[in-house]
């Protein structure tokens, strides 16, 4: 039991990982450990959508799991150019170490979803990566365009590193998010 309560303390750092996204009506910025829950929901609620059948379960705990390693590593803005393999090395490090708090029977599984995620070989792993990378365009969208503003990230910038993923774990979701780009775009919602 020891090892598991030092294990949940541990993950009480990721309420201090700050992202770069606002929360609706919110002067600061939403957290990691914020960001996972929401993203938990979302996928439990938008399940049907996702590309195939998917066990929403371990979706769910993927989600849980996939930005464990940023309370080492700090949060990387998904529209950064560059350096994912280093940062994805030393979230792996981090993810090592932080679940390695646990006993190795414990442990191993919630790698093992870990590296799921992010390899996104699975239909579960895609569709928890659509569903991480449409979050934070949800809130720009509903926040006129905040981060998006704030950090000069282009239309074709968003659109390059999204569509991708998102149409491979829900097409819908997709379809969805491109109609509300494209009005933000004409709004003037984008950086330069």
């Amino acid at each position: 039991m020891n090892r598991i309560v030092d294990f949940v303390l541990e993950l009480e750092k990721l309420k201090a990982v700050t992202r770069k996204t606002k929360p609706l009506g919110l002067d600061r910025y939403e957290n990691s450990a914020e960001h996972s829950w929401q993203i938990a929901l979302f996928a439990a609620a938008a399940a049907p959508y996702a590309d195939a059948p998917v066990d929403v379960d371990r979706v769910i705990r993927m989600l849980l799991v996939h930005d464990i390693g940023e309370i080492d590593t700090g949060d990387t803005m998904v529209y950064e150019q560059g350096g994912w393999s280093e940062r994805q090395a030393a979230e792996l490090a981090a993810v090592t170490r932080i679940f390695g708090l646990l006993p190795p029977s414990e442990a191993e599984p919630f790698i093992a979803l870990w590296r799921e995620f992010n390899e996104g070989l699975t239909a579960e792993s895609r569709f928890a990566q659509a569903i991480d990378r449409a979050m934070p365009v949800l809130l720009n969208l509903a926040n006129d365009g905040q981060s998006w503003r704030e950090h000069g990230i282009s239309y074709a910038r968003v659109v390059a590193r999204c569509e991708g993923q998102i149409r491979s774990g829900s097409p819908a979701l997709w379809n969805h998010i491109a109609v509300r780009l494209a009005e933000a775009r004409d709004l003037g919602w984008f950086g330069s």
